[in-house]
């Protein structure tokens, strides 16, 4: 059980990923902002006045230590995830954590692990692909994924057991994984792939929709600029590391099932992961032919493509008053949480 707060608390995340989205959206919100910093990121870091405090690490991994968690607490600091937070740390270290952490942190293990993430997912009633448990069960096109976050590092496309074995070896031999256990084999879906952005707020108990993003990965969409003959001539291993996000509106008639699925995530975490999920989440999938939804993947946090939204979204917009970020969105739920002294409902 998280203390409640004495004194009005500071804003902190690690330097990477969406960190100036949210330490932006925290001093709009009249927060001090802390920023945990690798030392050899600090050239970027140093130039924007709304850093109020740099904390200097040799490697994000240093947070678990003692003395650093010791000197965030003396701060008064309330830690924001974000993905790097997840690529840097296992979920026994994230749950070990111990500073005063925005959302659910048990709910992270769910994002990371393959399994608990499908099962979660099934149980929020969403249309997921189907998957493929072994290799020798390949007998349609898949893409094969890693699994926990990796922002599309070492995705490759299988049809059979052959094109399996050819992509494993690449990845261990590239020391990307060790074994091919480490893989996870959904179909392919095709379709024009979406992140929809959320926040849920336990104070109000409203799932809101802030806004959505595609995702330009490196080098499969530029695959496309390529004419086909040449395509056809060279041998192209194409990834999916994903480079930058690219804004998107959707047909108006599909919200109504965007709100829907949001609310159905929002239950099965709290029935699986009690106490649910405050905060911002992202489900990540693909529009069919049909403008049906099959969704690959969920994110339990802040994702990278809501800096698109610094300034706001189409859909936030339709929302709040002011210029609203998802970033700035956790901040003004910190806010509301402090005032009314219900801090225990957004952290752990």
């Amino acid at each position: 059980m998280i203390k409640k707060k004495q004194k009005r608390p500071k804003i902190c995340t690690i330097g990477s990923h969406c960190s100036l989205q949210v330490l932006k959206g925290a001093k709009d919100e009249g927060f001090s902002t802390i920023l945990i910093c690798e030392k050899k990121r600090y050239n970027i870091y140093k130039r924007f006045a709304f850093i109020d405090h740099i904390l200097f690490v040799d490697r994000f991994e240093n947070i678990l230590e003692k003395p650093y968690q010791d000197r965030l607490n003396e701060l008064d600091c309330i830690i924001i995830p974000h993905g790097t937070l997840i690529a840097n740390l296992n979920s026994d270290q994230i749950e070990g954590i111990n500073i005063p952490f925005f959302g659910n942190r048990f709910i992270l293990r769910w994002e990371a692990d393959r399994l608990l993430k499908e099962k979660l997912m099934r149980s929020a009633r969403l249309n997921v692909p189907n998957t493929v448990k072994t290799k020798d069960e390949i007998d349609r096109l898949c893409i094969v994924k890693l699994r926990g976050a990796a922002g599309g590092r070492g995705y490759f496309m299988a049809w059979d057991k052959q094109s399996f074995n050819e992509g494993c070896q690449r990845l261990v031999n590239s020391g990307v994984i060790e074994r091919e256990e480490d893989l996870y084999i959904p179909e392919y879906i095709q379709g024009v792939p979406v992140f929809l952005h959320y926040f849920y707020s336990p104070l109000s108990d409203e799932v809101e929709f802030m806004g959505v993003d595609r995702r330009y990965e490196s080098d499969i969409d530029g695959i496309a600029r390529i004419p086909s003959k040449q395509q056809l001539n060279v041998t192209i291993e194409p990834t999916y590391n994903v480079i930058g996000n690219i804004p998107l509106v959707l047909r108006e008639s599909l919200l109504e099932e965007v709100y829907r699925m949001g609310e159905n995530f929002v239950k099965a975490t709290q029935k699986l992961v009690p106490p649910g999920i405050p905060g911002p989440f992202c489900l990540e999938g693909v529009y069919t032919k049909d403008a049906d939804f099959i969704s690959f993947e969920f994110s339990a946090r802040i994702v990278a493509g809501t800096n698109l939204y610094i300034a706001g979204s189409p859909y936030s917009d339709l929302l709040f008053e002011n210029e609203m970020s998802t970033g700035r969105r956790i901040a003004l739920e910190i806010k509301r949480s402090f005032s009314n002294q219900q801090l225990d409902k957004v952290l752990t």
